[in-house]
């Protein structure tokens, strides 16, 4: 039998050396490799957290000015109602820019409410709260020019209502003096107790127990202003007494003095003037009872004014 002898080098020679060295530097390379995954592990955290820091200050600053831009689009849009409600001329000149106006305050709060807006974005909006602040201080100057225009125009009119009042109380005087000229004037008043005979015929009489009635009689003088047409005279009667004749069964009655006052008339007749022309007018007056003795005054009204008087004295009635 055969036995087959392997030669194996002992420790410590030569050949011994060679598999120890080959497993250190597997184990090296392994180590070296480990250690550069690790590494490579750290710097790729690093530079995401460097990322995120990053993202997280651009997101921060996107808000900042987000919020600035609010900030003035809110103090902007305080202003123009303002101004709106201070001035109804203002509101009529923003609504005439309505549509413009709305336009541009819905895109800035469209932007304004974005949350993920970007920084373009933001100087669109940015841009729009300017040109709206710049509507709104030319806004401002109009309403300073239009208040300087009223101050203007209300002195002018306050002026022009003192000329008119000027004008008015000459033309009032112009006019009172041309009413009063167009007063018409009796003149040759006469006042006469008449006595009816049976047979009709009227016969003048001085005795008061023979009086029927009173005929009043006067011209009216002729006058240049008043205009032709008719005119209503009034003739008030006055017994001895002191006390008016006056029954409104028998015509009598109320006008106007041109104070305002009232006063009993005896008659009154409307007599068809023509304008330059004098005219002679006759009134009668009958009453119910006996005439008084004593004496009667007459006095004669146009428009309110007296324009003439007279007096007549009936005698106690007797033998003699």
């Amino acid at each position: 039998m055969t036995e087959n002898t392997f030669n194996t080098p002992a420790p410590g020679s030569p050949g011994s050396e060679k598999p120890r060295s080959r497993n250190g530097l597997i184990y090296g390379i392994l180590i070296a490799a480990l250690a550069g995954t690790w590494i490579y592990m750290l710097y790729d955290k690093n530079k995401t957290n460097e990322t995120i820091v990053q993202q997280g200050t651009q997101i921060d600053s996107i808000s900042s000015s987000r919020d600035a831009l609010q900030q003035e689009y809110n103090a902007a849009n305080a202003r123009l109602d303002d101004l709106v409600s201070q001035n109804s001329r203002m509101d009529s000149l923003v609504k005439t820019k309505d549509k413009e106006i709305a336009d541009m305050k819905a895109r800035i709060s469209s932007i304004l409410s974005n949350k993920n807006a970007t920084q373009a974005e933001l100087a669109e909006a940015r841009r729009l709260i300017e040109q709206l602040k710049t509507n709104i201080a030319g806004y401002q100057e109009t309403i300073e020019r239009l208040e300087g225009e009223k101050l203007v125009l209300a002195g002018e009119r306050d002026v022009a209502r003192r000329e008119r009042d000027s004008v008015g109380v000459i033309s009032d005087s112009l006019s009172r003096e041309v009413n009063l000229g167009s007063v018409l004037h009796a003149s040759n008043i006469k006042l006469q107790p008449i006595n009816v005979k049976k047979n009709g015929k009227e016969v003048a009489t001085s005795k008061a127990n023979r009086a029927d009635m009173m005929r009043v009689t006067f011209d009216l003088d002729e006058n240049r202003i008043a205009p032709t047409g008719d005119k209503e005279i009034f003739v008030a009667i006055t017994a001895p007494d002191g006390t008016p004749l006056a029954v409104e069964a028998l015509g009598s009655g109320r006008f106007s003095l041109e104070d305002g006052t009232e006063k009993l008339y005896t008659a009154k007749k409307t007599v068809a003037y023509v304008k330059g022309e004098k005219q002679t007018v006759s009134m009668d007056w009958k009453q119910n009872s006996d005439f008084k003795p004593g004496d009667y005054s007459v006095e004669i009204y146009h428009n309110g004014y007296r324009i003439g008087q007279g007096k007549v004295n009936m005698k106690k009635g007797g033998l003699f």
